[in-house]
């Protein structure tokens, strides 16, 4: 029987002209105080905020501020063993907890002038961008499915989701999408009610 991991491939689903589906990537969560935060960092080649909401990158590599001792590293999926080699040799003898969480997430990019206003549809966040800047990332809810966002650009949001939510975030953002574009004001339109 092959290895679920090995066959591993994003959730399909209808890609609108601002939603986009992001490859496979290694996903882990790591959680412990200081120490492991000063040793995964040297191990994963990328920064690992200690600053709230904050998310860090390095050639293709990203660490998200989750909580006061919780991160999420990223990689590409090719470097997820290696990187995980690394973060075991380093974290050997400190107290931590590190997850692979590579199979239950996906990422997927909402880009465009309207990325905000459309995420706004669900989401309870002020999404200004003085009040959620570029590289600002935490855990929320899209309509009533838990998700990490992560604001990479002025007008581009990475969204780490379950997979067993993708279809329903992604069906949501495109409801929310026509809606925005219709004439209608937003608050007379009965059809979000079956998202929200």
């Amino acid at each position: 029987m092959p290895d679920p991991c090995t066959v591993r491939s994003p959730p399909s689903f209808a890609a609108g002209p601002t939603l986009v589906p992001l490859p496979p990537a290694a996903r882990y969560i790591l959680r412990g105080g200081d120490p492991v935060r000063a040793a995964a960092e040297k191990a994963a080649g990328v920064d690992v905020p200690a600053e709230t909401c904050r998310a860090m990158t390095h050639e293709g590599r990203a660490a998200l501020w989750l909580g006061p001792d919780e991160w999420l590293l990223i990689a590409p999926e090719a470097q997820g063993a290696d990187l995980a080699e690394k973060l075991a040799a380093a974290l050997a003898g400190l107290p931590h907890s590190l997850v692979d969480v590579g199979h239950r997430q996906s990422g997927c990019e909402l880009r465009g002038p309207q990325a905000a206003t459309l995420l706004a549809a669900g989401c309870p966040l002020d999404l200004d961008a003085r009040m959620f800047p570029v590289g600002m990332c935490t855990r929320t809810v899209l309509a009533k499915a838990e998700v990490v966002l992560w604001r990479t650009a002025d007008e581009v949001f990475r969204l780490e989701v379950a997979r067993s939510f993708v279809a329903y975030v992604a069906e949501f953002l495109a409801e929310a999408e026509r809606a925005d574009t219709s004439d209608q004001p937003f608050g007379s339109r009965p059809q979000l009610e079956r998202f929200s």
